[in-house]
């Protein structure tokens, strides 16, 4: 049988589930067959073009790529060119392409899977091999500041959905031989492709061997975003904190290679996933080390106390309400029960009311365009919340929390975060409404308990904190300065621990 027809008979069979097709025939020596092979293959793309040409003196090639994927003024300039007028059959080819990268390929999954990724392949006669041909062009944009990790004093680049323009500004910040990266396939349609980054000398081998081997086992037709490959890999996928951190920001990731995380770059999306993280790190920022060290110290410090605000303010206000009066001035008693004398809601329906609308307005501003968005924002919450006062359907104390809750969860530098810490919030509200003080107090140790259960890639999620680890909260609650942090977390289990060398010179002249 024809290996096109055994092609054919191989894609009529509608089993629900398709196999990797490893048992594709290789090339033919027949160039005719070669291309009706792949014109078989590839029915109703018409994206797919073929270039037949030959030499003057009389060798004739075929030209295959995807037109959308393919850089055209390349194919013609560096590869039609030069065989049309320079070829003589006594040069081999690669010496007379001029495109960055040849290969020579004998089966067809790899001249597959090569097209898909905008290389040409060439095909000529009499040989049961083509050649991959560096030609890829798809569209791409341009390289610009992340909009959701904006900085002050850091560079203004972030990564795009070209994962080779992605490593290359990785590389830009981190020049060193020990910069290691492992290609890795995931999908078993829409085969995209990992890059898995890490520097080999300090990057805990333990840690890499059990990411890689997530990586490799994930079975699906494919993998769209960086977003859903965490929920493939991650160890507690039901809780509502985030064990890896997406980062867009170049600078940002190096930094973490370089405190022995890894790095994993996915194709077609412009979210860098870092691993394995710990709590502490979804409150640090790149701003926080081209700042001076006691503003950072500070406002480090304001993000952890913001994480308190966000999750027990709306619960300590309904319990504080319902059940606990002593706790509250008594001036401050007199003026809550005056704005609320108009409230025909319990506290726990008055908060869980504001908190939708709050929620919803978020997410109103965020989906419209920025300066629409920005608009809704403020106006609708000035307007919802000073009508509902007037009417009565919330009192000014309920606005004030509401305020406070909103400016809390903005301040964190992570998305991801901020969007549990609202996530959270709710329950809380619920058992506070039950219970006063103690539900609040319950509530408090289930979630540190479950903090402390948490782990990233056999890392503790909670550490330097529990485990202890002194050393480690240099750069924890506080920032200390940048020449006291002479060690790599100890967090990650580096093999390497020593990031700098001996204290400066001139710190005995103070």
């Amino acid at each position: 049988m024809s290996m096109w027809k055994k092609l054919m008979n191989q894609k009529n069979d509608k089993s629900e589930y398709q196999p990797d097709d490893n048992d594709k025939p290789s090339l033919s020596y027949n160039k005719n067959e070669n291309i009706q092979f792949l014109e078989s293959y590839f029915t109703e793309t018409p994206d797919l073009v073929y270039r037949h040409f030959q030499n003057p003196s009389g060798t004739s090639f075929t030209l295959v790529y995807l037109s959308d994927l393919a850089d055209k003024s390349s194919i013609n300039r560096d590869v039609i060119e030069p065989l049309v007028h320079k070829y003589n059959n006594q040069l081999p080819l690669d010496s007379i392409i001029t495109v960055g990268e040849i290969k020579e390929l004998f089966d067809w999954n790899s001249i597959i899977e090569a097209l898909f990724e905008g290389f040409s392949i060439l095909i000529t006669d009499n040989k049961n091999s083509a050649l991959r041909l560096e030609t890829q062009g798809w569209p791409q944009r341009a390289i610009e500041e992340p909009q959701t990790e904006s900085t002050l004093k850091g560079a203004h680049q972030g990564f795009i959905e070209t994962a080779g323009k992605n490593i290359a500004l990785i590389r830009r910040y981190l020049p060193h031989q020990e910069l290691k990266m492992q290609k890795l396939k995931v999908g078993s349609r829409g085969k995209g492709t990992i890059h898995l980054l890490y520097l080999d000398d300090v990057v805990n081998k333990e840690a890499l061997a059990m990411f890689k081997e997530r990586l490799e086992s994930i079975d699906v037709d494919s993998v769209i975003n960086t977003g859903e490959l965490v929920e493939f890999i991650e160890s507690r996928p039901y809780s509502p904190f985030p064990q890896f951190l997406i980062s867009e920001r170049p600078d940002g990731v190096v930094s973490h290679l370089l405190q022995g995380r890894m790095a994993v770059i996915l194709e077609g999306s412009p979210g860098a996933l870092i691993a394995p993280m710990t709590f502490a790190s979804f409150f640090q920022n790149v701003d926080d080390y081209s700042t001076r060290w006691i503003t950072v110290s500070f406002i480090r410090l304001l993000r952890f106390l913001a994480f308190i605000l966000a999750i027990f303010l709306p619960s300590f206000y309904i319990a504080a309400i319902s059940f606990h009066y002593e706790v509250i001035p008594i001036e401050l008693v007199l003026s809550v029960g005056e704005s609320r004398q108009k409230v025909p809601y319990p506290p726990i329906l008055e908060a869980f009311l504001m908190e939708l609308v709050l929620e919803m307005l978020r997410e109103a501003g965020q989906r419209l365009p920025a300066p629409i968005g920005q608009t809704v924002g403020i106006v609708g919450g000035i307007v919802i919340g000073q009508a509902a006062v007037e009417v009565g359907i919330v009192s000014n104390i309920m606005v004030i929390v509401v305020a406070l809750t909103a400016i809390s969860s903005f301040i964190f530098p992570n998305q991801d975060m901020a969007a549990s810490v609202r996530l959270i919030r709710f329950p809380m509200m619920l058992i506070s409404s039950m219970f006063g003080i103690v539900g609040i107090i319950i509530g408090m140790m289930c979630l540190f308990g479950h903090l402390a259960s948490l782990k990233s890639l056999g890392i503790p999620y909670t550490s330097p904190m529990a485990p202890i680890i002194v050393k480690d909260w240099k750069d924890f609650l506080v920032r200390l300065p940048i020449f006291f942090m002479k060690h790599r977390p100890n967090s990650t289990k580096p093999q390497q621990d020593l990031r700098q060398g001996k204290k400066r010179e001139w710190d005995d002249e103070n």
